[in-house]
């Protein structure tokens, strides 16, 4: 890697409107919808109305509050999602002889949601075709962090407000959007060229299997290692399979991911099917945003890790094979339940100082007066 430039052309290179191309026939069917500025603007919890280049920004206070969260107007007039009506006080249902009535400044702030028709539309269409559900990200991340908010704690859309809720409700997606310029943007400039993101819709598979996904790790274009991908729960079935498993993967970064991706250092994810398939999940910048899971950035960046060799039989060609290490989740004392809070974990901060760092203190004093009294009670008691 030699500079800001290269880093930043990785970066771009794992976007999944990038690389699905080039790799179709080996993952999973995806279709993309360019997203129009207001939508954007409206998942950044934005006017989706961008305000003029020359309104004056101190004209009235009011004017820089963020809109309420609304979900989208369906253009449709099917609504999937439970709304409660407007101006309806809920413990006002509990009165059999309360009247229910709404007037008209409900109304308006009920009207005043906005409407994407042309966009849901086009992602209705989508999910159609890919069978009545998707899985929806953007260019990087899934809102894998707003799983929480759906019905089924799932990434399962089956309608535009489906999709519209997880994205406007995810830190992640958050996140992608805050690392480029809007096209309203006052940054935007020749030096700051006009960035397009995309929804990106995956077909649903209710049957995948979460211990059959794996993230590797490739450092100066060579396969170094293997984690298991869901390190929240530990699955004794992989502790027979992990080794065949291990040639599988390994073929297909050989022959397909290797010689066909450009960048130097990467992560990809896969998935394992139960005839022995290799699907390609994703790509993940190496650092950056992307979580090691069972390793360290440190230890895979360390020179003897990454020189690690075994010897193969020399009736087999007096080669060397490299050294892959394979890491799964070994026992129940293994799992990492700091990835199943609501977090999303790759921004959780437990530096020393941070709130969870003072919150983890406080707990193991409590732990720790709790002991005490256990082991010298009062002579009161």
């Amino acid at each position: 890697m030699q500079g800001g430039e290269e880093d930043e052309e990785e970066v771009l290179r794992c976007q999944i409107n990038e690389w699905y191309p080039m790799f179709k026939p080996h993952t999973i069917r995806t279709l993309f919808h360019p997203l129009p500025d207001p939508f954007l603007r409206y998942l950044l919890g934005l006017n989706p109305v961008s305000p003029p280049p020359h309104a004056d920004s101190h004209s009235d206070d009011d004017d820089d509050a963020p809109p309420p969260f609304l979900l989208p107007r369906p253009a449709s007039g099917r609504d999937p999602l439970p709304r409660p009506a407007a101006g309806i006080d809920p413990t006002s249902l509990l009165d059999c002889s309360s009247q229910l009535s709404v007037s008209d400044e409900d109304e308006a702030e009920a009207d005043s949601a906005p409407s994407f028709p042309e966009l849901e539309a086009a992602v209705e269409r989508s999910i159609a075709a890919l069978g009545g559900a998707a899985f929806p990200k953007l260019n990087w991340s899934a809102p894998k962090d707003a799983a929480w908010i759906s019905a089924d704690g799932t990434l399962r859309c089956s309608s535009f407000a489906d999709v519209a809720l997880l994205l406007h409700s995810s830190d992640s997606i958050a996140h992608d959007l805050s690392s480029h310029p809007l096209p309203s943007s006052s940054s935007s400039s020749s030096s700051f060229p006009l960035f397009t993101f995309y929804l990106a819709l995956r077909k649903w598979y209710p049957s995948l299997r979460p211990e059959m996904e794996f993230r590797c790790f490739a450092r100066c274009r060579r396969l170094i290692a293997i984690s298991q991908r869901e390190v929240t729960n530990f699955y004794p079935a992989l502790l027979d399979r992990r080794h065949h498993f291990l040639p599988l993967i390994q073929s297909f970064f050989s022959e397909v991911v290797g010689p066909t991706f450009e960048s130097r250092n990467y992560t990809f994810d896969v998935y394992v099917t139960i005839d022995g398939r290799v699907k390609l999940i994703d790509f993940n910048p190496w650092r950056a945003f992307t979580l090691p899971l069972l390793f360290t950035w440190e230890e895979l960046e360390e020179e003897a890790f990454n020189s690690k060799e075994e010897e193969v039989d020399k009736e087999k060609g007096e080669e060397k094979a490299r050294f892959v290490e394979f890491r799964i989740v070994e026992s129940q004392c293994g799992v990492r339940p700091g990835l199943k809070t609501a977090v999303p974990y790759d921004y959780l901060d437990t530096g020393e100082g941070s709130g969870w760092d003072q919150f983890l203190r406080r707990a193991d004093e409590e732990l720790r007066k709790q002991a005490q009294t256990t082991l010298h009670p009062s002579d009161d008691a």
